[in-house]
């Protein structure tokens, strides 16, 4: 991937902050809703984000020989769901130290501890030695990154070759009445239930606005190319709320 010239300001949600300030700024929001977010995510998604996630793992099929890291990694749904399918170990990485400790407090995670490992790291520097996992993932995690790019590179150096990334993240919907009706619910309803269910109504402001800033699904297709990823494909999930992306790590 050819390294583009930073700016020094980046999008945090639909405003602009200096861009050493992002990942300190993005830490807040995750401290401030990690109690309630598992809740949260059912709240924001009627409950459909769990298909979501059910789906990429039909996608992935997991394998007890297979080794997963996921980045950004959070209260460790991901990790779960990859466990429960018959996946061999998983590693849960993100940099707030807060999302962790809710992770580690569940106790469906706790029923599979001896499967598990935590690190709190960036996933734009992994602390993860290359060529060493056989799949590597991120759910709705990536648009809140400074630098995504690094993110994409960092997935590719880790993987295996023959390894698999896949991205699940909120999209962009072109039906007209869908897109008029989601955006009533992201930038009416959810911040005001953020208000009432985690305290803190402009969290989920920054989260619904950072949703509209993320790359249309091609966009991010072509990142995955320019990061060394092939066999690249997209899947589309509830009219463009969501979309997987998976890329093969080949040689």
């Amino acid at each position: 991937m050819t390294a583009q010239p930073e700016k020094d300001v980046i999008d945090f949600g639909f405003s602009e902050v200096p861009r050493g300030q992002k990942q300190a700024r993005v830490g807040e929001v995750f401290s401030s809703v990690a109690p309630s977010y598992d809740l949260m995510n059912d709240v924001m998604s009627a409950g459909i984000h769990r298909l979501w996630k059910d789906a990429l793992m039909d996608w992935m099929a997991p394998r007890p020989t297979q080794k997963l890291v996921d980045l950004a990694g959070g209260t460790g749904d991901i990790a779960l769901r990859f466990l429960r399918r018959g996946g061999g170990s998983a590693h849960i990485v993100d940099i707030n130290r807060d999302m962790l400790a809710a992770s580690k407090k569940r106790r469906d995670i706790i029923a599979y501890a001896d499967q598990l490992e935590w690190t709190q790291a960036s996933a734009e520097a992994l602390p993860i030695e290359d060529n060493s996992v056989d799949r590597v993932t991120i759910a709705f995690g990536l648009r809140n990154v400074t630098n995504r790019e690094a993110v994409l590179l960092q997935a590719y150096r880790i993987l295996k070759p023959g390894g698999r990334f896949c991205c699940l993240e909120f999209s962009h919907v072109d039906n007209p009445a869908l897109s008029k009706l989601y955006d009533f619910w992201s930038f009416q309803a959810l911040p005001r239930l953020g208000r009432y269910i985690a305290k803190d109504e402009a969290a989920y402001r920054y989260l619904a606005e950072s949703i509209r800033m993320f790359p249309r699904p091609e966009a991010l297709a072509a990142s995955f190319g320019e990061a060394g990823f092939g066999q690249i494909r997209i899947r589309s999930l509830s009219g463009g709320i969501a979309a997987i992306h998976s890329g093969w790590k080949l040689d």
